[in-house]
């Protein structure tokens, strides 16, 4: 079995041999917090030469409970599969997330998940994690199933940050707010956008600030506004300083809602339409906002420019 790996179901790891080091729990964003749950089944898996997965859950289970007011998530799951890779983790399985899959009692859960996974050795949760019919799971419950099945359980108190635990719902709120310095700081890595360059309207080029326009609209958006932010081509290491704006272009733009990425590089770039680009956050710099002509979204344009530069 080749890894690293993604599967949806449990049938899918049939034939895996080697003891599995499970870390369990919907990780939207992969933060701090998440990392220290995953990376004690990392370590695990490797120093008894075992194998460390994920089961995460795709759709997010508020889909299912809360339909018409669903958790937005920051983080597409080919993304966060991305980042669980990074960290380490040799499988991820990305469980659908159903009533027949939420009406399994608590008591009997993990029994099940031995069944599924017979080389099941450690479960790996945070201290807050609540599973089962009705979430009536605790850790406390998965410890007294782990005893009763030769299983171990880990889990793993809450970080704080500035006095304050990290966790998803707290990055999102601070997401929306544009306090991209502190999404970073929580995250323990950039917030980004990866995507491919498309065409545009080219007002920036005519008005002396190109800009490269990246589709991006995750469930949870950043803030409109302007940014500092850097950028390089997909599977390159140089990475370019830029200012960019996200949102609808109100000044140009207002019948248009759909919100995009507008990066101007500060220094030369030679990419264009087409290319793959991964783009990182780095600090606001001001709202989005809608000027009177097309002349005032230049000067201050100019403006963001000197601000990032200064910043640099």
């Amino acid at each position: 079995m080749n890894f690293p790996l993604c599967v949806q179901d449990f049938d899918q790891l049939a034939e895996l041999q080697a003891e599995l080091h499970l870390a369990i729990g919907v990780f939207d964003g992969v933060h701090l917090g998440h990392k220290a749950v995953i990376e004690s089944a990392v370590f695990s898996a490797r120093r008894s030469g075992g194998v460390s997965g994920v089961l995460t859950f795709d759709p997010h289970p508020s889909r299912l409970f809360r339909p018409d007011n669903p958790t937005l998530l920051m983080m597409g799951i080919e993304a966060k599969v991305a980042m669980l890779h990074q960290v380490g983790v040799n499988l991820v399985i990305s469980k659908k997330f159903d009533r027949e899959f939420a009406a399994i009692p608590a008591d009997s859960f993990l029994a099940e998940l031995k069944q599924a996974l017979p080389t099941l050795k450690a479960i790996y949760v945070g201290q807050n994690f609540r599973f089962g019919q009705k979430r009536l799971g605790d850790v406390g419950t998965l410890i007294a199933s782990g005893r009763e099945l030769g299983l171990s359980v880990f889990s793993v108190e809450r970080i704080q940050h500035n006095g304050e635990p990290i966790s998803s719902t707290r990055i999102r709120k601070e997401l929306e707010e544009g306090e991209i310095d502190s999404v970073d700081d929580l995250f323990g890595y950039n917030y980004n956008s990866i995507g491919t360059i498309i065409g545009g309207a080219k007002l920036g080029r005519q008005i002396g600030f190109p800009t490269l326009n990246l589709p991006w609209n995750p469930e949870c958006r950043p803030r409109f506004g302007v940014y500092q932010v850097r950028f390089r081509e997909v599977g390159h290491t140089i990475w370019l300083n830029a200012v960019a704006n996200y949102g609808i272009k109100p000044t140009v733009a207002a019948s248009d809602q759909t919100p995009a990425l507008e990066i101007h590089a500060l220094e030369s770039c030679t990419l264009g339409e087409g290319a793959e680009v991964e783009v990182e956050w780095l600090r606001f710099i001001r709202p989005e906002q809608k000027f009177d002509s097309v002349d005032a979204l230049k000067e201050q344009i100019a403006k963001d420019c000197a601000a990032v530069r200064a910043l640099l």
